[in-house]
């Protein structure tokens, strides 16, 4: 009995064996579908892409265009941020004595072509006055000196010479007189350029001074 069901069950599979071969075109029937893991049950997380920021970077300022600032807080709660500013330029008026060429020997105010400088030295401007300063102090001789430039101008005078010598008798032999002299030239606003006198007139110890008119 038990031979006779495994004959019956053999016969049936043959049958169904015969029958999926015909509907297959006479090959064995397709094996089923396996399908391979994928992302979302492997736990997987896929990497953004660069595209996928652009994306994101379109879709933010498409979302933002429409975006208003919002009015100042009437109630004055919100307080705006301060701006700072730098402080104003503010204009340094050029020194007279700036020039790092320049020395107490010579000077020549902004402006002043230097060539009078040599015109100086060579006497090819005629001193029309002079004053000496021998036997006065420094304050003495500045005072003099400013004294006598008013007095020249009011003459009209373009060139004078002012003698306050070479400091040969001076401690040091150093001519403090000459130098406070000098300084007192070199800030008075009518002097245009001073040099050494020409030899002839007094050389290193006086010096020819250049007026305004």
């Amino acid at each position: 009995m038990a031979g006779g069901d495994s004959s019956t069950s053999s016969a049936v599979d043959r049958k169904k064996w015969a029958r999926s071969r015909a509907r297959h075109g006479g090959r064995p029937a397709a094996s089923p579908e396996v399908r391979t893991p994928t992302s979302a049950n492997t736990g997987h997380v896929k990497k953004p892409t660069a595209r996928d920021d652009r994306s994101d970077a379109g879709a933010f300022e498409r979302e933002m265009a429409d975006v208003v600032r919002l009015p100042p807080d009437p109630r004055g709660r919100v307080r705006a941020t301060p701006v700072i500013s730098s402080p104003p330029h503010r204009a340094v008026p050029p020194d007279r004595g700036s020039d790092p060429g320049e020395s107490v020997e010579a000077f020549a105010a902004p402006g002043v072509d230097r060539r009078e400088l040599r015109k100086l030295k060579r006497g090819d401007h005629i001193a029309g006055d002079r004053r000496d300063l021998h036997g006065l102090t420094a304050a003495e001789a500045c005072a003099a000196v400013k004294q006598f430039i008013a007095s020249s101008r009011q003459r009209h005078l373009r060139c004078v010479a002012i003698v306050h010598g070479r400091g040969l008798h001076s401690e040091g032999h150093v001519s403090i007189l000459k130098a406070r002299v000098r300084e007192c030239l070199r800030a008075h606003p009518a002097v245009l350029a001073y040099a050494d006198a020409p030899r002839a007139d007094g050389g290193s110890g006086a010096v020819y001074v250049l007026l305004r008119r």
